[in-house]
């Protein structure tokens, strides 16, 4: 009865979140440079004027969809690493299924193919994506790995590059998806592609044990 009683407050706290998920499948579908305010506007069913009252350009409307959809993942992972009493392997294994089933499997997945693609045109953007995704998230496999390193779990490495090594498959995947995927030319079934690459790395981190 209250949600009816006040319909339009009810409305106005949805909007910002409706804007953001309209911007995120028109960035996705259209690319950075080729959506404009007035589309993203149209696709959450406002008026234009109303999405200035949440952002003032398209700049702070990508930068809300960063922090709505894909920032609060890579805290849920800092507290996992933060928390986890398991092995190190486990903990990997964890930590990529989990991003993989919150932004792989989303339209969030859209966004690094996104960045790809439009990173030299918006230099602004890159950086701001660098600092607030692709260094927090490296921070998160580094302390996984150092993890697994000081317990003997894995075997010694050298971790900058095992952190490429181990994420540069899972962003090819996402990366074919919204590129040669969307005309058709192959596909891959997450689920057999994932744990594939994870029992490839998993196996290769092991430290060999004596007879």
């Amino acid at each position: 009865m209250e949600a009816l009683a006040h319909p339009r407050q009810r409305r106005k706290e949805a909007r910002p979140a409706e804007l953001t998920a309209a911007a995120l499948e028109l960035f996705v579908e259209k690319g950075f440079a080729g959506t404009r305010l007035e589309d993203v506007a149209l696709r959450a069913g406002v008026s234009k004027g109303t999405l200035y009252l949440y952002f003032d350009s398209k700049e702070a409307l990508f930068k809300a969809v960063i922090q709505e959809g894909i920032i609060p993942v890579l805290e849920a992972g800092a507290g996992m690493v933060d928390s986890f009493t398991g092995s190190s392997a486990n903990l990997l294994r964890g930590v990529i299924l989990e991003w993989w089933k919150r932004i792989g499997a989303t339209s969030l997945a859209g966004v690094p193919k996104l960045m790809i693609s439009e990173a030299g045109n918006f230099p602004e953007l890159a950086n701001y994506y660098n600092d607030t995704v692709i260094i927090r998230g490296r921070e998160l496999l580094r302390r996984i790995l150092k993890r697994g390193l000081t317990s003997g779990e894995f075997r010694a490495i050298d971790v900058e590059t095992g952190i490429d090594v181990i994420f540069a498959p899972v962003l090819m995947m996402l990366v074919w998806r919204y590129s040669l995927g969307a005309c058709g030319c192959g596909s891959h079934d997450p689920a057999s592609y994932l744990n594939t690459h994870l029992d490839l790395v998993l196996n290769g981190l092991a430290r060999e044990r004596s007879a």
